[in-house]
């Protein structure tokens, strides 16, 4: 697989709307999902549909909005000619809701259901997505956003939602097959060639002059790691990972988003009714239009605001890590095309790396295993701090995501770091190490693993108990 390069974007300009309403949560279900097939317009109103796999009907899925702190009940409904799961990406949730196929739950077969009843803890911008045999189902467009709002609203002028996805289409407007093959899950994972956002190609959000904007940013892709830049605006980063940063900060050249990140930007529209601005992904040469933000209507403002917005804190940040008192735990990362892996334990068996690639389409191992082992890679008491120092031995970078929790990262490459975010998926680059730490306040059995959907796939998948 040499460079990738995403086709040319084309198609016709859609207003966005504000996100739906609020979820009532006085009576269940909530929300009743089905994930079944359909033919959707990704490539735009007038160019050939794409036959997926979506939730609703849509893609991405309907945008489900809760309240923070409160109980809700989402009914999914399989209509698919395979089973599936849902999971509830971010949300600190109980284990029995995560939605792990196979490990906290029983796969929902074709034409059954299973009701999710959970409550989320922390308000921002999360996602919902398969989590069986996630490299296809997601690939296939299995997703929606999750957001979780603020206890009180939040004063923005415009609520607005950027999910960006890579999808592998043919000019005929096909979704090419070869889902898992080993070949893109030994090297980067599936790129696509097609770029969308919200379901779209190269959509446009209408804003008035002088407005603030919440742009909701969520990376859905299987494999890419893509990077937006908003020439003309000076967006500020509020939130990561749905937890809001204590202090705002620039974005800078370009806003960059591995595999499952989200960020939420704050915008002041500058006032100047009439102007188009181009949003583009700009992580190829050359860069590519993504989105027009077009400014209309009366002012909101004569002037853009000038303090910056902070959005409020989640109850995560008076959690106090007791790095002193921490346990500790290694991550080895070895495999992948060019990298030094021999082989590997897979099912409680060594294999060598041709075997374990051409035989048993693993090529990724962490500690020496390839897929989830049956023991957890640390068995931790209810809140005791962990920290986890993750080594990237290999030539491809790595979207690590922690089920159930948040963490910090305290050090990079040997150097410490201070006021690092909470996140809950971290990218490493090759050959980086990365130390991170979190309270394990949550119980369960948490799955921690590559968010390149095919690298987790192929071997690099572990997990973490809190008991």
């Amino acid at each position: 697989m040499q460079r990738r390069e995403f086709l040319g974007l084309t198609g016709a300009a859609v207003l966005m709307p504000l996100l739906p309403v609020p979820l009532r949560a006085d009576a269940g279900p909530d929300r009743l999902i089905m994930a079944g097939e359909a033919d959707v317009a990704l490539m735009g109103a007038d160019k050939p549909k794409t036959a997926a796999w979506v939730y609703g009907g849509q893609s991405p899925g309907p945008v489900l909005r809760i309240p923070r702190n409160k109980q809700v009940h989402v009914r999914v409904e399989n209509k698919l000619p395979e089973a599936t799961s849902v999971h509830w990406h971010g949300i600190r949730i109980e284990n029995a809701m995560d939605g792990v196929s196979g490990f906290t739950q029983a796969p929902i077969a074709p034409g059954e259901s299973f009701d999710y009843r959970f409550t989320a803890p922390d308000a921002g911008t999360y996602w919902y997505h398969s989590h069986h045999r996630s490299w296809e189902q997601v690939g296939r467009g299995l997703y929606g956003a999750l957001i979780v709002d603020e206890d009180k609203p939040v004063s923005v002028d415009h609520d607005l939602l950027f999910i960006a996805d890579d999808w592998r289409l043919g000019d005929d407007g096909k979704l090419a097959g070869g889902f898992g093959e080993i070949h893109d899950a030994a090297h980067g994972g599936r790129m696509g060639n097609w770029l969308t956002v919200n379901g779209d190609t190269k959509p446009t959000y209408r804003v008035r002059p002088g407005a603030r904007v919440r742009l909701r940013c969520i990376s859905a892709a299987n494999a890419r790691i893509m990077a937006f830049a908003f020439p003309e605006l000076s967006p500020m980063v509020a939130a990561v990972d749905g937890q809001p940063l204590e202090t705002p900060k620039p974005l800078g050249d370009a806003l960059l988003l591995a595999p499952a990140q989200r960020a939420d930007l704050i915008i002041d529209i500058p006032v100047a009714p009439g102007k188009k601005i181009d949003v583009m992904e700009v992580s190829l040469e050359p860069a590519i239009g993504a989105a027009t933000i077009i400014i209309e209507g009366e002012p909101v403002r004569d002037t853009p605001l000038a303090a910056p917005l902070v959005l409020p804190p989640n109850p995560l940040s008076t959690h106090a890590l007791d790095l002193a008192g921490a346990m500790h735990q290694d991550l080895l990362m070895e495999g992948g095309m060019m990298g030094g892996m021999r082989g590997a334990t897979y099912k409680g068996q060594m294999f060598d790396m041709r075997t374990l690639v051409l035989k048993k389409g693993q090529a990724w191992s962490l500690n020496g295993v390839a897929g989830r082992a049956d023991t957890p890679l640390a068995r931790v008491p209810k809140g005791r701090t962990l920290t986890v120092n993750i080594i990237n031995d290999t030539r491809w970078p790595h979207a690590m995501h922690l089920h159930g929790h948040h963490f910090k990262v305290i050090e990079r490459n040997g150097q410490s770091v201070a006021g690092a975010p909470w996140r809950d998926t971290e990218l490493l680059d090759l050959g980086e190490k990365v130390r991170i730490a979190f309270v394990a306040d949550n119980p369960g059995k948490w799955l921690f693993h590559c968010h390149m959907l095919e690298h987790h796939m192929a071997g690099m998948g572990t997990w973490i108990e809190v008991v």
